[in-house]
């Protein structure tokens, strides 16, 4: 096979033209790094997806990254749903207690953590297994972070100061406002929208299209999903073992630290509704159905969120893809399918014959 050839002339006049001749084997070698693939199991709240995950550890060495936005609260176990003691004993999590409740935790600092934390699994052997329903945490590791804008300091903190007097609804209507591809969230995002694009011009979701960075990962997505009636029951579930385990104590304890009702840990879904009833702002008897109801309307966003944002590229059977996996069989089963398929993906079976 004959040589690639270039040609080119410098600047100077009274040089002759110049022809490189490199080989053909030489851009066999020149390839541009790629992150590594790494399989992601998403879906919404009470779907299964740790159960999925432990039984997976069963079958090889694994290691869970949690990509859940409220599980990285210390003290916060409870209403968090974290895996029990005797799982975090078995199969080794990171992303879990990572901060007080009322720190600031953001999508960009999950993913830089998250980043240190596959290139430490990946060199110990394990398989890192990224699990969670926290979206935004999801798509910043896995397609990087946008480069922010420097922000007047001066200018931020009186921004601040402003939508610290707001209610969550009223955030969320300036968010949506200044941000029409806004997707919601809670305070802190709702906060994060306002602030970018009215101290930059332009809305969140601009700077997160147009200059992003790359990621530490390339997804390979298992979209677990269940039949509406089957996830209500399993959610309606979840409240009642939450609520017999001891969430409303778990509240208490953290508001006597002190923490603020609305600050960060203490604004998702079952605390607040526990700090309503604790100020005497919910009755106690509408406590459990106002929670079932929260959470309903949360694993609704979570899942239209998921299938809206990530694509189908073939049913999870090539890289970058999504596999939509139905969650009503046994984790047990679920996890021997999805190793199958894992194992399918990167290590392909070769169309031509070995020789015998």
């Amino acid at each position: 096979m004959r040589n690639a050839e270039f040609q080119g002339r410098v600047v100077r006049e009274a040089t002759p033209p110049v022809t490189l001749r490199i080989p053909h084997s030489a851009f066999r070698t020149l390839s541009v790094a790629q992150p590594p693939l790494v399989p992601v199991i998403v879906g919404p709240t009470g779907v299964g997806k740790t159960a999925v995950a432990a039984a997976w550890a069963a079958l090889e060495p694994i290691t869970v990254v949690s990509a859940d936005a409220r599980q990285t609260y210390r003290g916060l176990d409870i209403g968090t749903a974290k895996p029990p003691p005797p799982l975090l004993a078995r199969v080794p999590h990171v992303g879990l207690d990572v901060v007080q409740p009322g720190e600031r935790y953001s999508a960009g600092q999950f993913a830089r953590d998250a980043a240190v934390w596959l290139a430490e699994i990946r060199s110990a052997g394990r398989q890192p297994v990224v699990v969670g329903g926290t979206g935004f945490y999801v798509r910043a590791l896995a397609e990087g972070l946008f480069h922010e804008p420097p922000l007047d300091a001066g200018r931020r903190e009186r921004l601040h100061a402003w939508t610290a007097r707001l209610p969550a609804a009223r955030l969320a209507h300036w968010a949506a406002r200044l941000d029409r591809r806004f997707a919601g969230g809670g305070r802190q995002r709702a906060v994060r929208a306002i602030e970018v694009a009215l101290l930059t011009g332009r809305g969140l979701s601009w700077w997160q299209q147009h200059a992003r960075a790359t990621g530490a990962m390339r997804p390979w997505y298992i979209h677990l999903t269940l039949p509406r009636d089957a996830l209500q029951r399993r959610i309606a579930d979840r409240v009642d073992a939450m609520l017999a385990a001891g969430l409303v104590d778990e509240v208490r304890r953290t508001l006597a630290r002190p923490v603020p009702p609305d600050a960060p840990g203490l604004d998702g879904v079952g605390y607040r509704e526990v700090a309503a009833m604790l100020a005497g702002r919910l009755p106690e008897r509408g406590l459990r159905e106002a929670i079932i109801v929260a959470t309903r309307r949360y694993a609704k966003r979570q899942d239209t969120w998921f299938r809206n944002q990530v694509r189908d590229e073939g049913r999870g059977t090539r890289e970058g893809s999504i596999w939509t996996l139905d969650a009503v069989e046994a984790p047990d089963v679920l996890a021997a399918r999805i190793v199958d398929r894992w194992h399918a993906v990167i290590r392909p079976s070769s169309p031509v014959p070995r020789p015998v």
